[in-house]
């Protein structure tokens, strides 16, 4: 269809051949995002503790420790060549418990933040090209739900199923895709009143098909950039409520709960606290970095807003 708008990566690619040699989509997204230093810094952070995450048993190996084994005589030692993270008030690899505790947060992270962009994107996408009775009446609940402090509603839900890793990531989900649903909600309503969707209505397609070929293909940058940014907030809650006690419970280690146990040792052992702090710190402000990197890329209208 002729009268479809381009994304931005292929109105760059058609620049490129006309200037010189043909740059692919995925060549000019690379070229960009390796522009923006911090944004490949914090991708690098994200894979080495990925990977150092899912290497959690082989550290724990060539350390010879037990993540979960209790050794009371060398509680609270600060780091050395036996321990290089130091050991909790239980005696155990602080190391160890960390990267398991990554695994957490990542699964946890990226499961809810993924959720809530499907969820997000569902109803911002059948509100705002459907109208009518179908939009007041989700766009109303997505409201309601708006309504509610997230980390208030997100610890009411919590404290009503038996919490897990899956339940938590499910209940942040629950509590995080209405932002998804705005933003996709409001580009619907523009997408649907563009020249190319009208076009298609006239050849007779089928509301279903258009929505499904020309409006929801346009609106996949947008999903990614929130999902991205959604990450970081995931992470953070999923910290909080294992700090509260109603997040993933003991002995699975996660960072939120390594802080909770350690919190009366601070002026005692204060890398107990500061390291998983830290850890989380690192974690979500990561994540930030690449979506605004992604925003910069995918949504340039975007480029310098808050």
């Amino acid at each position: 269809m002729t009268g479809a708008p381009q994304p931005p990566g292929l109105l760059a690619a058609e620049a490129a051949h006309a200037q010189g040699p043909t740059l692919t989509v995925r060549q000019i997204f690379w070229r960009r995002f390796f522009r923006h230093r911090l944004a490949v810094c914090s991708l690098l952070f994200l894979i080495l503790l990925a990977l150092a995450s899912a290497a959690a048993p082989l550290v724990e190996a060539l350390l010879g420790v037990d993540g979960n084994q209790v050794d009371l005589f060398n509680a609270k030692q600060p780091p050395s060549a036996a321990h290089p993270l130091g050991t909790d008030e239980l005696g155990r690899d602080l190391l160890v418990r960390l990267l398991y505790g990554g695994q957490v947060s990542l699964v946890v992270g990226l499961a809810a933040a993924l959720c809530a962009a499907v969820i997000g994107t569902l109803f911002g996408l059948a509100a705002g090209y459907y109208g009518g009775r179908l939009d007041a009446l989700l766009m109303r609940f997505t409201d309601l739900m708006m309504a509610f402090p997230a980390l208030l509603l997100a610890i009411v839900l919590a404290a009503i199923f038996t919490p897990s890793l899956w339940i938590v990531a499910l209940v942040i989900a629950m509590v995080n895709w209405v932002q998804v649903a705005r933003v996709i909600y409001t580009e619907t309503i523009s997408l649907s009143e563009r020249d190319f969707v009208e076009a298609e209505r006239s050849l007779g397609a089928s509301r279903l098909r258009i929505l499904v070929q020309h409006i929801a293909p346009h609106l996949v940058s947008t999903m990614v950039v929130w999902a991205t940014l959604g990450i970081a907030t995931t992470v953070l809650l999923e910290a909080t409520l294992s700090f509260l006690g109603i997040g993933v419970q003991p002995p699975t280690p996660s960072w939120g709960n390594i802080i909770f146990e350690n919190q009366t040792y601070f002026t005692t052992a204060p890398w107990l606290v500061f390291i998983p702090g830290a850890a989380i710190l690192l974690l979500a402000l990561s994540f930030n970095v690449v979506g605004d990197a992604l925003r910069d890329i995918l949504d340039p209208k975007q480029k310098g807003r808050t």
